[in-house]
């Protein structure tokens, strides 16, 4: 297990998220050993990355939509970058924060406390029922849970959860990340194969939820296509073995 300083770069990704940016960053900013806060616009067409960068925050911008692995990437690379010139200590762990969860962003900062401490190299949020939650999600949530428990032995009762805290083994053992929505399937997975501890820790936090119109389910199944693919090519690393 690696024991990690408590210092943590928080990381973003956002896409037309300006009437919520700027509280989510305040809530994260009130977490302790919090060193910097980046945020990556995933082609935003309002003023994502004006407010964040009024708010303080770090500013990476993608100008079409990339998806949220890759803006999850790009926020990585940044922190990287920091690492490099000194700006940030290289075992800095790196916090994972969805861009609508405004004040109740704050209590993210359970996640950070088992892995600065070393009792875990990577925690997942564990989330309360949604407020106005329109059901539709249990499929995608299936199909991961049944996958992730499949492949490691382990399940997890919210393997969707975005709000994640990687230790630098973690962060090593993840990446690069899994495309699109199939991102967490992905790095839990990876993240045990590595022999790694991964903890699932109850949050307070409320966030948009996806509805039940026809884009909420063409949403769903984008996700149950990347989760199906994520897991596929472990499936298949697996009968390939080393090498």
């Amino acid at each position: 297990m690696t024991t990690v300083p408590f210092s943590v770069a928080v990381v973003i990704p956002a896409k037309d998220e300006s009437a919520r940016i700027a509280e989510t960053i305040r809530g994260v900013r009130t977490i302790a050993g919090v060193a910097t806060v980046v945020v990556v616009d995933d082609g935003s067409s309002d003023g994502t990355a004006a407010i964040a960068a009024r708010e303080g925050a770090e500013v990476v911008r993608h100008q079409r939509n990339h998806g949220k692995a890759d803006a999850m990437m790009s926020g990585l690379g940044r922190v990287n970058g920091m690492r490099r010139v000194g700006r940030l200590d290289p075992d800095t762990a790196v916090l994972f924060v969805d861009a609508d969860l405004e004040a109740s962003a704050s209590a993210v900062g359970a996640l950070v406390v088992p892995v600065s401490s070393g009792a875990a190299d990577l925690t997942i949020a564990n989330l309360p029922t949604q407020r106005g939650s329109a059901g539709g999600h249990g499929l995608v949530v299936g199909l991961a849970r049944r996958g992730i428990e499949e492949l490691t032995g382990w399940s997890p009762n919210q393997p969707l959860s975005g709000m994640r805290c990687l230790s630098p083994a973690a962060i090593t053992a993840a990446t690069p990340f899994a495309r699109g929505w199939g991102v967490e399937v992905g790095m839990t997975v990876d993240v045990l194969d590595a022999g790694l501890r991964v903890v699932e820790v109850p949050c307070d936090l409320q966030h948009r939820v996806t509805g039940a119109d026809w884009r909420s389910q063409v949403h769903r199944a984008t996700q149950y296509r990347d989760v199906a693919l994520a897991l596929g090519v472990r499936r298949l690393r697996r009968r390939l073995g080393p090498g």
